[in-house]
């Protein structure tokens, strides 16, 4: 084997996706199952689900809304079952968006966004933690921030200030659980051509308009595509990545410094 098959060597491996019906969480779901690691998918559409169930390539894809702290328990708990009782990752992908200025932002506006992009993957790690810790050798948990948590973007203080509270708690994470062997890792994507992306210009009166202005924010200029940044995640949850912890990866095509 290669070095660089070592480091994408993931037979054996069980992971937990939360988010992983669409976007960068089902990218990441199918490059780990297709390296021949066991993979359970977690999210609130049914429909995708159902799909996903239906492949067959997932060991389960199991619905949950992160909001509902009182079902993420069982949902961890179910998760875990279905990966014959083990659990070596977790990757939190879900996420939403909100572009809104202080001044005119309501509360419930606010509360929500925080409740999804900062308390879901608090409760996520809390009910996966236990499971983590029955394990041995190399275990990881891989949240998926943004760039808009390392610099600001107008209009959007409530994505960027929940994403900025995820790449700190990735760090506090780290800092608890490196005694046991457990590695907490933040990865902060640019734009990325997901549904989350598609959603904030759909409404804009000159889309392609409003695409230029996006990739001119990058050094790269571009817009990276899921896998771009799947791959990433996938090398820090396999073995070329185990002394990585506490730390958060822009892969962001430079736009965190342009």
């Amino acid at each position: 084997m290669s070095t660089l098959d070592a480091c994408l060597a993931h037979e054996g491996r069980h992971y937990l996706v939360v988010g992983g019906a669409s976007g960068i969480g089902l990218a990441f779901a199918r490059l780990a199952a297709a390296q021949g690691a066991r993979v359970c998918v977690l999210d609130k559409d049914h429909v995708a689900l159902a799909s996903l169930e239906a492949e067959g390539v997932f060991a389960a894809a199991l619905c949950v809304d992160v909001t509902q702290a009182g079902l993420i328990e069982a949902a961890v708990a179910d998760a875990v079952s279905a990966l014959e009782g083990r659990l070596d990752g977790l990757v939190y992908s879900a996420g939403i968006d909100l572009q809104s200025p202080v001044e005119s932002m309501r509360d419930e506006q606010w509360l929500r966004i925080m409740d999804i992009n900062l308390n879901g993957p608090m409760r996520v790690s809390r009910a996966a933690i236990p499971y983590l810790k029955r394990g041995d050798g190399d275990r990881c948990i891989v949240n998926v921030s943004s760039a808009a948590g390392l610099s600001p973007l107008p209009g959007r203080s409530a994505y960027c200030v929940s994403k900025a509270g995820l790449n700190m708690l990735g760090k506090c994470m780290a800092q608890e659980l490196g005694e046991f062997g457990i590695r907490v890792v933040t990865v902060a994507p640019g734009a990325v051509d997901t549904p989350l992306l598609q959603q904030s210009y759909q409404d804009q009166p000159d889309q392609d308009e409003a695409l230029a202005a996006i990739r001119a924010r990058y050094a790269l200029r571009r817009i990276a595509h899921v896998d771009e940044v799947a791959a990433s995640i996938l090398y820090l949850c396999g073995p070329g990545a185990t002394y990585i912890t506490g730390t958060t990866l822009a892969v962001d095509g430079g736009r965190s410094f342009h």
